[in-house]
């Protein structure tokens, strides 16, 4: 039995000096810090940046890398604190794990979270192999989550501060990604102390703002983005009403989402009218009202489950769900078809369901994740 007072604050058994770590890092302030705080507590730290894209190419102007400068601030801290820095290329692999189907399902009418594939199919898994051929004992992120050793292996648990908790976007991490991941600044009380930390370390990214856009859309114009991946991603349709009629032309399906009701461009029409569905095959985009959009029953796919028991051992779980990054849990069962496929019913109908969202699963009335999944039809 190991000797618990021998493990080291990673919850390793060995010195600091002899836990070779690799810290992920954007170029950001949470990402910075982790990488500085474990090199100043004595960690053998080793810092990777991926080039995930080149934004000068993707706007087609000069002077628009937001990557390049990402890297270079990431390179900065590395020689602040004197831990080596590799920066490896990703661009290919991005594009085709992340960005290619961001654009399919806009186009399919979904509202994907590229953020969610990134860290699945890139960082949590490609990035977490390159740290094992690098000799890591561990590999550690900035994101606003807490690891937590439970009996029955690593837990996945909320951040101490809700205000920056992502565990929308890491519910895809699986039982040995969790073994192998450390996030140390899900325990911080708010982002203020990250930042007094990163002051503390002399590092010139303590007042960088965060990042608010996803990295490959800048000002948040997905339309553009789609257009130049996918020409004539816009062509005009028609805006119906839910029996069929016809009430206006849209500019193409991928400007709308379910749940929208400004800029229809149908005003006058009396009580507000949202989108309800949206069918890229016809190119019409449905809108009703508010009502039509109350969702009780969803179906979820590709389950990533990370509770103690089989998913399917049971023929229900009463759970909290998360339909959106920006909305709180709210009560659910979910009942499992499958190992991978489940039907969530809200307790509380709830708006806005679209399908290309994930569906997150979290313990009632505690902090635990316990996994999610993604909608997958119309509601």
């Amino acid at each position: 039995m190991l000797d618990e007072t021998r493990l080291n604050s990673l919850g390793l058994p060995k010195p600091p000096a002899e836990t070779r770590v690799v810290v992920a890092m954007s170029g950001g302030v949470d990402s910075s810090v982790v990488a500085a705080m474990l090199k100043d507590e004595g960690y053998d730290v080793v810092g990777v940046t991926l080039q995930l894209y080149d934004h000068g190419a993707a706007l087609a102007r000069k002077g628009a890398c937001c990557a390049g400068q990402d890297i270079h601030d990431a390179r900065r801290v590395a020689e602040t604190m004197g831990f080596p820095h590799y920066i490896l290329d990703y661009e290919n692999m991005f594009r085709e794990a992340v960005i290619e189907e961001f654009a399919d399902a806009y186009l399919a009418g979904a509202t994907p979270v590229p953020c969610i594939r990134c860290n699945e199919r890139v960082k949590f898994k490609d990035l977490l192999a390159t740290a094992k051929e690098l000799d890591a004992d561990c590999m550690a992120t900035g994101h606003y989550i807490r690891r937590v050793d439970g009996p029955a292996g690593p837990e996945l648990h909320c951040a101490a501060d809700p205000n920056r908790d992502q565990s929308y976007f890491l519910f895809s991490t699986t039982p040995e990604q969790l073994a192998f991941l450390r996030f140390p600044l899900g325990g911080l009380a708010s982002k203020a102390e990250t930042r007094a930390l990163a002051a503390k370390y002399g590092l010139r990214v303590a007042d960088k703002p965060d990042s608010q856009d996803i990295c490959f859309v800048p000002n948040g114009d997905y339309a553009s983005v789609i257009e130049k991946l996918r020409p004539g991603a816009a062509d005009p349709g028609e805006i119906v009403d839910m029996a069929g009629n016809v009430l206006g032309e849209h500019r193409g399906v991928i400007h709308y989402t379910i749940g929208q009701r400004k800029g229809l461009g149908i005003g006058g029409l009396g009580d507000p009218l949202y989108v309800v569905k949206l069918d890229p095959g016809t190119r019409r985009v449905t809108v009703g009202p508010k009502e039509a959009l109350a969702t009780r029953s969803v179906p979820v796919r590709e389950i990533n489950w990370l509770g103690d028991a089989p998913f399917a051992s049971r023929p229900e779980w009463h759970v909290s769900v998360r339909i959106r990054s920006t909305r709180p849990p709210r009560p659910a069962i979910l009942r499992p078809l499958s190992a991978t496929t489940a039907t969530v019913e809200l307790l509380d109908p709830e708006s806005g369901v679209s399908p290309g969202q994930a569906c997150v699963f979290y313990e009632t009335g505690g902090s635990r994740i316990l996994g999610g999944g993604w909608i997958w039809r119309g509601h």
